[in-house]
């Protein structure tokens, strides 16, 4: 177990840091967050800390990979290879006509402003692609899952199931479960919980992660004999070891009930440019848009369409439809400000963010982050409403602004003999780039 676990995680590494992998780009020292809760928990001994994880993996296998003919922790492992690749990383784009992965078709992103839309794993801080993102956050809970099992289970029963009111249903239940317990330790029935129990059925055994919490917080499963029929039947008995550890297992309850989907963040993948005239130029890759591949070649037809449309009479129903319809195309958008300078920085945003996340950004690049400034979109539009979303004010799927300082503010630092020949951070300009 040790020994997979060392591959797992050796292959995340290789994963990481390989030449021509999207996860090479912009990779960061792994730092793990720490975790609510006391700093040193008790967790199970080794050897039941390993069957859990055992457990877990097998679990996810037969639930994710059944029918693919793998078995065991060598198989998941050769699945999550086969899937991890430059592929997934850099997913193909399907047309409406598209069968299957022979008739996809495969984007040449040499040309594009961006390579695509990133996230940052909160476990490992690597930079993913979007199409590698869910993989990579399922295999570094995996990899968690050696070290913490009781808070790796919890992050798999929040993150590997979608349904919210199910999860919240399961992780009630389970608490009720170690109440019973905790408040009647000397009671026999509550340290046993029968799988075939409607409720365990209805609410826990179908979800990921819950067999795992319970085997990881000192439930082993057992056939025993029932009293009144012939059959014996499997049941999570509580190991006698953890009958003391009451403290600690409602500390766990909490932090079942409090806990959160595993989420990566939007990478912003900040650069900066010298002064260009291809500022304003952008191509952006389908990632940006939540389009099908032949959708975004109509999209140029469509817009000419809308020209059209424009000389025709037209009803408030059928302008509020086609706001409608403009709001869902686009997912991301790629933002450059033009500085007084001349030098352009650009980040990544969603879509329906708003201009508060713009000035937020631009203020995290400033060496004075307290110098006011002025937005200006596109056509000499000032964003003064920092509620605004971007696809709200028409900054999608990318747009080059221009920032304007404080007149006066300007004045006081020159008459202070303070240069403000360029605001952004020193290590930015030590990687400015041209655009081409």
């Amino acid at each position: 177990m040790k020994k997979f676990f060392g591959e797992l995680k050796r292959d995340l590494k290789f994963k990481n840091l390989g030449p021509g992998h999207a996860l090479t780009e912009d990779t960061r020292k792994s730092t793990e967050p720490q975790s609510k809760g006391p700093e040193k928990p008790r967790r199970p001994p080794a050897e039941e800390s390993q069957m859990a994880a055992a457990a877990a993996l097998s679990r996810l296998e037969i639930k994710h990979h059944k029918g693919r003919g793998t078995s065991g922790l060598s198989g998941l492992q050769g699945e999550v290879n086969k899937e991890w690749t430059p592929e997934t990383a850099f997913p193909e784009v399907q047309t409406p006509n598209d069968q299957g992965p022979s008739s996809a078709v495969k984007e040449d992103r040499s040309s594009f402003s961006v390579t695509g839309v990133y996230f940052i794993c909160p476990l490992t801080n690597a930079s993913i692609s979007k199409g590698a993102r869910e993989l990579h956050i399922k295999e570094a809970i995996l990899v968690k899952f050696a070290d913490d099992p009781i808070r790796a289970s919890i992050m798999m029963i929040h993150t590997f199931n979608k349904d919210k009111e199910r999860i919240k249903i399961a992780c009630e239940t389970l608490g009720k479960y170690i109440d019973n317990i905790c408040n009647n330790p000397s009671e026999e029935k509550y340290k046993k919980i029968k799988l075939q129990n409607k409720v365990f059925q209805e609410r826990i055994s179908e979800l990921e992660g819950t067999h795992e919490f319970l085997q990881s917080i000192g439930f082993e499963r057992k056939t025993l004999p029932v009293s009144g029929q012939e059959n014996e039947e499997d049941f999570y008995v509580l190991n006698e070891a953890f009958l003391t550890t009451f403290e600690e297992l409602r500390q766990y309850k909490d932090e079942l009930l409090i806990a959160e989907p595993v989420r990566a963040q939007l990478d912003r993948r900040i650069k900066v440019y010298r002064p260009s005239p291809q500022a304003a130029r952008f191509e952006l890759p389908s990632d940006f848009y939540n389009l099908t591949a032949e959708e975004i070649k109509r999209e140029q037809l469509m817009r000419s369409e809308a020209l059209e449309r424009t000389t025709k009479l037209r009803t408030k129903a059928m302008r509020e439809r086609d706001e409608q319809r403009e709001l869902k195309k686009y997912n991301y958008t790629l933002l450059r400000i033009r500085f007084p300078d001349g030098y352009i920085l650009q980040g990544t945003f969603y879509a329906r963010e708003r201009v508060l996340a713009l000035r937020e950004f631009i203020n995290g690049v400033l060496e004075n982050d307290w110098i006011p400034f002025e937005l200006v979109a596109p056509g000499g539009q000032k964003l003064k409403d920092e509620s605004a979303m971007f696809i709200e004010v028409g900054l999608v799927p990318a747009a080059l602004l221009t920032l304007t300082w404080d007149a006066e503010i300007l004045s006081d630092l020159e008459a202070a003999g303070q240069s403000h020949a360029s605001m952004l951070k020193p290590e930015l300009l030590s990687n400015v780039q041209t655009l081409v």
